[in-house]
């Protein structure tokens, strides 16, 4: 479609140029004919024929604009001009003028040296054309439009393709190696010599693989959201990544007393934040100060991400959420990616840099309608 439509355009841009010099040079080559026929009507040693043949010619003119005037340019004859003109001399005097600067006249040389001239202009049909450049280029103008925005609609259309297949076949491998684990949990359950501690967390972490499991296999479907207290969400994400994270990271929750219940999915909204954590986590290289908020602000449930760590410049902030992008020699640049696809797309929200200053730390910012 996108090649078709470029040869159209370069079509119509050539042939409409095309056009236009081909209507202009022949109704210039008609006023020559007509200039001629004048010329033989007012030779007497012209055969009758020819005559008739040039009233022909001049009767046939039915949409060029022509006056006929003396040396002195005061008119002989005219041909498709108004009548209102016609009957005001300064007017006439003007159009002359005008068809002057137009077109150079012609010369009629009479044998009594009299010579007269032919003044004429763009007929009705050529005048229509000369708007036909703008009517092409604003054409132009909304077909490279277009083409931006189907060839960026194909591009994200590819890219959510590209993610959404990595996910669910990321959730797939996941998948094989968990059912074998939880049957060797259930195995290790039945010696009684076992640590019951040591199971315990070894269960845990195998029920946080079954959820980063379920949030892959989201990606690419429209996920249920339910009325849930996100105020809870948050926390249970605080209470399991404060576990598990440095103990050199001084990490923080500030949120409401009361609840706030808004329409999300839960088990991806605790990954976006989980995701959040981690990155602001390795900025500040596992030592630092790291702080969650819940709050509300005009209609809108806001949960800011905040860190101490190496923080962005203006063109790592640009470019934080392009799949692919990553500020990590090992990052694959889609942690970000994705998490803006789970807020933006399936939860009607947006995520974004609130702040960053290099050297002092970053805040990113979920903003969803409260």
């Amino acid at each position: 479609m996108f090649v078709l439509l470029t040869i159209i355009v370069a079509g119509l841009a050539v042939s409409s140029n095309f056009l236009i010099n081909h209507l202009r040079k022949k109704e210039t080559d008609r006023i020559k004919s007509l200039a001629t026929a004048v010329k033989y009507l007012q030779d007497n040693n012209v055969d009758s024929r020819l005559n008739d043949l040039s009233l022909n010619v001049i009767d046939e003119n039915k949409d060029i604009p022509i006056i006929i005037t003396d040396k002195n340019r005061n008119l002989i004859e005219s041909k498709n001009i108004d009548e209102e003109i016609l009957n005001n001399p300064e007017k006439l005097k003007q159009k002359i003028a005008e068809m002057d600067d137009k077109y150079p006249p012609f010369e009629i040389q009479l044998p009594n040296f009299n010579n007269q001239f032919v003044f004429y202009d763009n007929s009705d049909l050529l005048n229509y054309l000369r708007y036909y450049p703008y009517a092409l280029g604003l054409f132009i103008g909304l077909y490279l439009l277009f083409s931006f925005w189907f060839l960026r609609t194909i591009k994200k259309s590819d890219e959510s393709m590209l993610w959404a297949g990595l996910a669910k076949e990321t959730a797939h491998q996941i998948g094989t190696p968990l059912s074998s684990m939880i049957g060797w949990v259930e195995v290790m359950k039945l010696d009684a010599n076992r640590n019951d501690d040591g199971l315990l967390e070894i269960n845990k972490d195998i029920n946080r693989l079954k959820t980063i499991s379920e949030r892959f296999s989201k990606i690419g479907s429209v996920p249920e959201l339910n009325d849930l207290n996100l105020k809870e969400t948050v926390q249970q994400n605080f209470d399991y990544l404060k576990s598990r994270i440095s103990r050199k990271v001084n990490f923080e929750l500030k949120v409401p007393s009361r609840e706030i219940l808004i329409p999300h999915n839960r088990i991806l909204m605790s990954w976006v934040i989980e995701n959040l954590v981690k990155n602001a986590v390795d900025a500040m290289k596992g030592e630092g100060k790291l702080e969650i908020s819940l709050y509300s602000k005009n209609n809108y449930v806001l949960i800011d991400v905040k860190d101490s760590g190496s923080g962005m410049t203006n063109t790592q902030m640009r470019s934080a959420f392009k799949p692919g992008y990553s500020t990590k020699k090992r990052g694959w640049g889609l942690g970000l990616s994705l998490a803006k696809r789970v807020i933006n797309e399936y939860h009607n929200g947006d995520i974004k840099i609130a702040e960053s200053e290099v050297g002092k730390g970053t805040t990113f910012r979920i903003v969803l309608k409260g």
